[in-house]
């Protein structure tokens, strides 16, 4: 009961923090990335194992700048994130552009099933709510529940403001075959890290063997989706384009993996253009091929 009371407060104080103007959020980033960054050290093995094993052809000062980059987005990242609790469509259309709206548009409009893909690339969040308040086509939004039920309803609400149906990674196939016979737009991370019982897949992502889902691809497949890749750069602090990439445009006859290999490739390629707004401190890693039963690596 406690627990619950505090992350009502919780909630409510940042919800209150979300009401003020972005130029106030960002001096109290200023303020955050000292503190994780300097003074308390937020997972900095894990960001610089990462970075290691991620760049081993760069030096030790180049990681190093990586390192401080992204804990310095990190920041902003944290704050932005809470913005989009009260943030308006409006503001929102001045800070997440598309670089291709014409091709947006029309995906957003056609009587087609679309499978859309993103990484902890920039701001996710402020991402699938900006796409969300420009159309009125169905658009399930795929997450991981938190353990915290106070929050995790929270979170669905917010990601839910304008047109976005939240649907746990569990429950998206039934979700999908309840929509089976109307157009809709499933958007997802595909770096997520899959349970080690669900891990049989393993491509080179970053340099090195990782474990993926292979849910995107099953989706993709058996309701004969588009398939693209949310291609997101950040412009300016607090400001984002987007640009709609098509991977596969016939998944039934897509070869076995190739849909999977596509998004991982092309979100590694983003990821050494500007590595400091990927999600370092992501625990991605957690097991190798040899930990998995009858694992098939690519």
């Amino acid at each position: 009961m406690i627990k619950k009371g505090l992350s009502y407060i919780g909630i409510f104080f940042l919800y209150l923090l979300s009401l003020f103007p972005f130029w106030f959020l960002y001096l109290i980033s200023d303020i955050l990335f000292v503190v994780i960054y300097y003074i308390i050290g937020y997972r900095r093995k894990v960001v610089q194992q990462n970075l290691q094993n991620a760049f081993p052809e760069k030096t030790i000062p180049e990681r190093k700048d990586i390192e401080r980059k992204f804990y310095r987005y990190f920041a902003d990242l944290i704050v932005e994130t809470i913005k989009t609790i009260s943030i308006s469509p409006k503001e929102l259309s001045k800070r997440v552009k598309a670089t291709n709206p014409e091709l947006v548009h029309k995906l957003l409009n056609i009587d087609k099933k679309i499978v859309a893909v993103a990484g902890h690339y920039g701001n996710w969040e402020m991402l699938a709510l900006g796409i969300t308040s420009i159309t009125d086509k169905k658009f399930m939004i795929i997450y991981k529940p938190l353990s915290n039920s106070v929050f995790d309803r929270f979170f669905i609400r917010t990601r839910s403001r304008f047109r976005g149906i939240p649907v746990a990674m569990k429950m998206v196939l039934r979700k999908m075959v309840e929509l089976k016979n109307e157009p809709f737009i499933t958007v997802l991370l595909g770096d997520q890290t899959p349970v080690k019982h669900e891990s049989t897949y393993f491509t080179t992502f970053l340099n090195q063997p990782t474990a993926v889902f292979l849910g995107l691809e099953k989706m993709a497949k058996s309701f004969d989706c588009l398939v693209y890749f949310c291609d997101l750069r950040r412009v300016k602090r607090g400001y984002y384009t987007y640009t709609a990439v098509s991977l596969i445009d016939d998944a039934k006859e897509a070869k076995p993996y190739e849909i999977t290999k596509a998004h991982v490739q092309y979100l590694e390629k983003v990821i050494r253009e500007k590595p400091e707004y990927w999600l370092w401190s992501h625990r991605r890693w957690k097991f190798k091929p040899e930990d998995i039963e009858n694992a098939v690596v690519d």
